[in-house]
């Protein structure tokens, strides 16, 4: 795939990254994400996007890429879960980066984001120092945030960020406007998670799960009963999003090679029709101001 600028920070990324959540699961085993892990690499993917929370997720990546980590950008979470540390400290920032370090076998990581951070510790400062001083020791390259809302516009206004990942969907166009402009103006790399809102128009009922429950709603609301062209919602939803002017790269994941070899397929036709985009942006807007974007 060809490559994008992540920003100002010197890093180029592909339009489509690869989200490792899906590691954790227990029913895959070691050879099977050793397997995955490595296919994505040969797809053409250079951005794959974990966290701490992710459980297993960073041990095997750094079991299984660690000898191809040139090939790759890498980018992860923290903010919590260091044993007999308090969250959201600058210690357990500190402590964060190390134990990301040691999990997945490298000596600096590409993309550090604070983990959908609250919004009084943003302000207080002490995790963004936390951060900057790992870049300084040449432990981290891009310090950044993931989180919607006024911790996202927080992120923006204080300059002391190059990169955030945040909300932007079909379910969830809040992001797209001035947020996504400032980022832009200021330099700021973009990652979009959950391009595709969870493939909400697929279920029949409502899904339990918290972002997915939501997004069922506002695509109920916007009733769009059929894709403005010939493709499937799915194809539509993942070119909104990888091809809207600012986004560098949406990660997607998956625990099939054959669904990533068709997402790259369909990021690679390239952006929708401007007829297309209208309409989509339309049937959002009729709602947009009781809709916020989703930690």
């Amino acid at each position: 795939m060809r490559t994008r600028a992540f920003g100002t920070t010197g890093l180029s990324v592909t339009p489509l990254g690869f989200g490792a959540m899906h590691l954790n699961d227990g029913r895959i085993s070691e050879a099977e994400a050793g397997r995955l892990l490595n296919e994505v690499l040969d797809a053409g993917v250079n951005l794959i996007d974990t966290a701490r929370g992710y459980g297993l997720s960073e041990e095997r990546i750094g079991r299984h890429l660690s000898h191809r980590r040139q090939d790759f950008l890498l980018s992860t979470k923290v903010g919590y879960g260091i044993p007999g540390v308090p969250d959201w400290t600058y210690d357990c920032i500190m402590a964060g980066v190390e134990a990301a370090l040691v999990r997945m076998r490298c000596e600096r990581l590409d993309i550090v984001h604070l983990h959908s951070c609250p919004l009084q510790v943003l302000e207080e400062g002490q995790v963004i120092t936390a951060l900057e001083d790992c870049a300084r020791a040449g432990k981290l390259r891009v310090v950044a945030h993931s989180g919607d809302n006024a911790e996202l516009d927080f992120a923006i206004q204080s300059g002391r960020f190059a990169s955030v990942q945040t909300s932007i969907s079909l379910c969830d166009q809040s992001n797209l406007g001035e947020r996504l402009s400032a980022l832009q103006v200021r330099g700021l790399g973009v990652i979009a998670k959950r391009p595709i809102a969870g493939a909400v128009w697929q279920q029949a009922q409502r899904p339990g799960a918290h972002a997915e429950g939501q997004y069922w709603d506002r695509w109920q609301a916007m009733e769009l009963k059929h894709p403005p062209g010939d493709e499937s919602w799915n194809e539509v939803a993942l070119r909104f999003t990888a091809h809207w002017p600012g986004v560098a790269s949406s990660i997607v994941g998956t625990r099939q090679l054959a669904h990533l070899k068709q997402n790259l397929a369909w990021v690679e036709k390239g952006p929708l029709p401007a007829e297309q985009l209208d309409q989509l942006r339309a049937a959002y807007q009729r709602h947009d101001r009781d809709w916020r974007g989703l930690i």
